[in-house]
């Protein structure tokens, strides 16, 4: 090998360990909790880990925001950031608790509730790290855009095939990181198993009379502005599905199939015989296939050339006009909140009374950002709190 061949390698080396430095840098900024700032309406702040110890120090854990109002009442359970990729579910989760206050019984809130699906996300999709929400004083407030399944560092390695407990149907060997088809979850069991037996412990300690777990869908799948409940907390969906055509939003109510295992709704439904149990599903262009390009403003703005010609063609699920804007989902979320607490008390008698929520018209008129708090002067670096499994081989004794 000549010299010039030398230098020529050992240049393309210095190249290649430069990328790899630069990306890891990149990819461990995930690692960092997301500023969350609780409104006054938050009470308590606690974590997965008092509910279930063995997840403390892992990525699995992750914050409790208890909302509790000043009279007596039912405990309402808002699981966001099951799927860490699906932001109407955990921003609705976070106005919450920056914004919204409690009148009358609890409103237990886990923003992100798949701790571990946000330290990485899907860049074969080409899906942005992170997104940010403009405020009315020219501030902004940003936070990761994860990944559906839970960090590859803590489940290493995926089976071929993945087995549910305790009903044993197969799914593909990536469905052992999905949170939701972990459910009812055990504590010697894969990491979201165990994550699931913590929400399985927090309903158990806390006896949370209803629970819903907000997630997004693709517009070509049929499953969208939907409500699935267990099939004891039927009525409950069909009085919120009416309640909400009152404001003139369409939502499908649906029965969560008891063929298709491992769901929050399915199995907290089962395993609590008082827990009115549900799933919902906004449209999301970003998790589509038929989507063009996506970067960080895909999620926010929900504006795409090839859905809105799908849409023409037919070949959706769901109105399309004006595409999907993300404040146009959390809207419906956060009317789809109130509904269900309407339709809870004439269903079961039990109360449930927000104090301050928006609705799904103040979302479309203020936005997203409008309701979240302004960030500190000089925000404090929050550090790594947890590190992957992997990583924590290597630096733990």
């Amino acid at each position: 090998m000549t010299i010039n061949h030398r230098k020529t390698g050992w240049a393309a080396v210095a190249v290649s360990l430069l990328f790899s430095v630069l990306l890891t840098l990149n990819y461990v900024q995930m690692w960092k909790d997301d500023l969350i700032i609780p409104g006054p309406g938050v009470t308590e702040v606690k974590w997965l880990s008092d509910y279930e110890p063995s997840l403390r120090g892992t990525l699995g854990d992750t914050r409790v925001f208890v909302m509790e109002g000043k009279e007596p009442g039912a405990t309402f359970l808002v699981l966001g950031g099951t799927h860490a990729d699906e932001p109407a579910g955990w921003g609705a989760a976070l106005i919450l608790v920056e914004h919204c206050t409690v009148a009358r019984g609890r409103v237990i809130v886990l923003p992100q509730c798949s701790n571990t699906g946000f330290t990485h996300n899907y860049p074969q999709e080409a899906h942005p790290q992170f997104i940010s929400f403009p405020r009315p004083d020219g501030t902004k407030r940003t936070f990761r855009h994860g990944s559906r399944t839970g960090n590859s560092a803590e489940h290493w390695p995926d089976p071929e095939v993945f087995i549910q407990y305790p009903h044993k149907q197969k799914y593909s060997g990536e469905e052992c990181r999905n949170p939701n088809r972990a459910y009812p979850g055990r504590p010697d069991g894969t990491f979201a198993e165990r994550v699931a037996y913590g929400i399985q412990q927090l309903n158990r300690k806390e006896k949370v009379d209803m629970q819903i777990d907000l997630h997004e869908g693709q517009p070509e799948y049929p499953f969208i502005n939907a409500l699935s409940g267990h099939p004891r907390a039927q009525d409950l969906v069909s009085l919120a599905a009416l309640e909400m055509q009152m404001y003139d939003l369409d939502i499908g109510a649906e029965v969560s199939p008891p063929s298709f295992r491992g769901l929050s709704n399915l199995e907290m439904g089962d395993m609590f015989p008082d827990l009115m149990a549900m799933t919902s599903e906004t449209v999301n262009p970003t998790q589509g296939k038929i989507r063009g390009i996506t970067d960080e403003f895909l999620p926010v703005d929900g504006i795409d050339a090839f859905y809105d010609r799908a849409a023409q063609l037919g070949y959706l699920f769901a109105p399309w006009e004006g595409g999907s804007p993300l404040k146009k989902r959390i809207g419906r979320n956060m009317q789809e909140l109130q509904a269900l607490c309407v339709a809870l008390k004439e269903v079961t008698g039990k109360e449930i009374e927000f104090g301050r929520i928006p609705s799904y018209e103040d979302l479309m008129t203020n936005g997203v950002g409008y309701y979240f708090n302004p960030p500190p002067a000089e925000p404090a670096d929050p550090g790594f709190r947890a590190l992957p499994g992997v990583w924590r081989l290597f630096t733990q004794r």
